[in-house]
């Protein structure tokens, strides 16, 4: 089947090779109510890599960024020319180069600005990375788009360019304040009687990242544009240390009314 030969009323299957973790189960879910026959794989269980490229026109690999090129390196050789190849990791250039390398099938990196808490697409951000997607290209825009996802195009290096700051900065700066949090021996409890609207949600997020470590670690090492973001991490720190250590109050507003001034 050919993505031009599709039809909107086409309800073809979709295999999600992960599909038992918390994304591939939100893809499946949603695939499902929008009326397509999902078929799910997980470590050890449901259809191989072969069986699945042979049932399903449209194959995503939902699986952790450390096993999908290899993942994809099993499922490729099997996409016939005409079917369709995603990958929904947070991390782009790698699997989309993969993808093209181990298939003749159309290609399109996706990634899912959101968890699988969401309960909808609505005004949710997408990014997608179109590799070679002519026929196919107009059904992911209209099957996310018309839920009322935000769609972004972009290529597979300038989504990792923008990840080195939405996600391995943010995360990098989640995992420092959890251990500086732990290192400065005040339990839990203390915390929580004195926190703040905005600290309790920041400690929600560090209780997250120490709950998935693979997945943290991952993001935040795996970028390829990671040491340029912590060159400028430890810059900026190496700015503002000695105006607190100095106790200087204005120095450092001062610095922050710079930073204003730039806009």
């Amino acid at each position: 089947m050919r993505g031009t030969a599709l039809q909107a009323t086409d309800k073809f299957p979709i295999g999600i090779i992960g599909g038992t973790g918390g994304m591939g189960r939100w893809f499946g879910a949603f695939f499902e109510q929008a009326g397509y026959p999902v078929h799910v794989s997980g470590h050890a269980s449901g259809p191989r890599p072969a069986e699945m490229a042979a049932a399903c026109p449209v194959v995503i690999v939902s699986v952790p960024i450390g096993v999908t090129q290899a993942v994809i390196r099993e499922v490729g050789p099997h996409m016939k020319t005409g079917t369709l190849l995603m990958d929904l990791t947070s991390l782009k250039a790698g699997p989309v180069r993969a993808m093209l390398e181990a298939s003749a099938s159309e290609v399109i990196g996706l990634h899912p600005l959101f968890g699988p808490g969401v309960t909808s697409l609505e005004g949710q951000n997408i990014a997608l990375c179109p590799a070679r997607a002519a026929g196919w290209l107009p059904w992911v825009r209209d099957t996310f788009g018309k839920k009322g996802a935000t769609l972004i195009e972009t290529t597979p290096e300038r989504h990792d360019e923008i990840m080195a700051v939405v996600q391995a900065l943010n995360h990098l700066n989640t995992l420092i304040l959890g251990l500086s949090i732990r290192e400065a021996g005040i339990a839990r409890e203390e915390l929580e009687h004195f926190s703040t609207p905005l600290f309790r949600a920041r400690l929600a997020a560090v209780e997250n990242l120490f709950s998935h470590p693979q997945l943290y670690a991952e993001i935040i090492a795996g970028n390829p544009h990671v040491s340029r973001i912590l060159d400028l991490h430890e810059k900026a720190f190496n700015t503002v240390k000695p105006l607190i250590d100095q106790r200087g109050a204005k120095a450092l507003e001062e610095r922050i009314r710079q930073e204003n001034r730039k806009g």
